[in-house]
């Protein structure tokens, strides 16, 4: 039995979905596979990924593959409530989540989307998967396998695997080559910009970008702001990134210098207070601040609570803090994911690959479980492959491929 906010507005979010279906073509040609040879016939899958239109249509995919799907969100801001609502008109699916939800209704939604007990999981930030650890771990003896769609889940995933604690083998869908390179990259370097320019209304041209993080998805995010027009100062641990970031083109410094000199702020870490009071006081009056991260937690919200004289909202999701010394600086969307708590997420022709590769891994889990083993595990090459065949196939792109003399010269050591 769904729990959604309005069945009302299910045919405005059958729209949506209608819309992304058809600019998802991989997905597609999955949906008319899985039908014909129904591969999760009796299996019950749980998806927890940010709840709008192309993940609905995912799991509308996977549901014509035989399954009982279980959905829900991974971010009670992203959840969109008329895609919800026309997800829970299909067959074989319950929908559990609504916008807006407290961290209470939030949690009880995870453990609804769990309680019908899944075969198998797909997680996005693994609060599946730390449900399955803690409070429902009398669920977790049936699980087959699960897939991870984040940086900042495998990251949770590897500490789990290094501790041996992982009662279950899951699949790194994010460090697949057709998942980072696009969905990390362009995906992210597009929605990123498309939330903040909706939700500020501001010009980026001229101003000073900082953008902390240089992984794929801080790549994307600095190479678009720099396309705009923007100055961008990357912050980075890392040596390698930062060395990276400056030959690109963009200025390398730390949080603390670029706090005197950014405009607009964006984190793209998959860390913890990477903007804190140790910088806020030191920030323009006017700068903007968003997180692009998978938690609330780059900003470091409770920070900016702290020490602001007042706060108050100055747009849809916008809340200005106004300092001591009477400087007022804008964080959006609460510090949670700008791109998809303040706009809509990743193009759907990227999806399109991310949950290509989402469906497949499930497929091959589903098959192939008995063998696997509890850790994280590769996304198989083949998968992979297939995913870029497919797409380049779809936009009527062909490759050369090896002549016979090219793959002797390319097997030999000599002349």
């Amino acid at each position: 039995m769904s729990i959604i906010r309005d069945p009302s507005l299910s045919s405005a979010g059958l729209r949506k979905i209608d819309w992304v279906k058809s600019n998802m073509p991989l997905l597609r040609g999955l949906e008319k596979k899985f039908r014909d040879t129904k591969p999760f016939r009796g299996l019950k899958l749980t998806v927890s990924v940010h709840l709008e239109a192309k993940t609905a249509y995912l799991v509308t995919v996977l549901a014509q593959g035989g399954a009982h799907v279980f959905a829900t969100g991974s971010n009670p801001l992203s959840t969109q409530d008329d895609v919800a609502a026309g997800l829970a008109t299909f067959e074989n699916v319950e929908v559990f989540g609504f916008h807006g939800a407290n961290a209470a209704e939030y949690e009880s939604h995870i453990e609804a989307a769990l309680s019908g007990g899944p075969d198998i999981i797909i997680d996005d930030g693994g609060d599946l998967v730390a449900m399955l650890h803690t409070r429902r771990r009398d669920l977790a003896k049936r699980i087959r396998g699960g897939c991870e769609e984040t940086t900042t889940g495998i990251m949770r995933l590897r500490a789990m695997e290094k501790d041996g604690a992982l009662l279950f083998p899951m699949i790194a869908v994010n460090n697949a080559q057709t998942k980072y390179l696009f969905d990390n990259r362009y995906g992210t370097g597009q929605s990123v910009w498309d939330g903040i320019n909706r939700t500020t209304n501001l010009i980026v041209a001229g101003k000073t970008v900082v953008v902390a993080g240089y992984g794929w998805c801080g790549k994307g995010v600095a190479m678009r702001a720099k396309g705009y027009g923007a100055r961008v100062v990357v912050t980075e641990i890392d040596h390698v990134k930062a060395l990276e970031a400056y030959m690109d083109g963009f200025s390398v410094m730390t949080m603390e210098d670029a706090a005197k000199i950014g405009d607009l702020f964006i984190t793209v870490t998959g860390c913890r207070d990477v903007v804190t009071k140790d910088h806020f006081p030191a920030m323009k009056d006017g700068a903007v601040l968003c997180n692009a991260g998978h938690f609330d937690v780059e900003v470091s919200r409770s920070d900016l609570e702290e020490i602001c004289v007042s706060k108050k909202e100055r747009r849809a999701n916008i809340t200005g803090y106004t300092l001591k010394n009477g400087n007022t600086l804008n964080l959006l969307a609460e510090g949670r994911l700008v791109n998809l708590a303040a706009g809509d997420g990743h193009p759907a022709e990227i999806m399109d690959l991310s949950f290509a590769l989402q469906a497949l891994s499930a497929k091959y889990l589903a098959g192939h479980y008995k063998t696997l083993e509890r850790k994280v595990l590769d996304v198989p090459r083949e998968i992979d492959n297939y995913v870029a065949r497919a797409k380049l196939d779809s936009l009527s792109a062909s490759i050369d491929t090896l002549t016979e003399r090219q793959r002797e010269y390319l097997d030999s050591w000599g002349e």
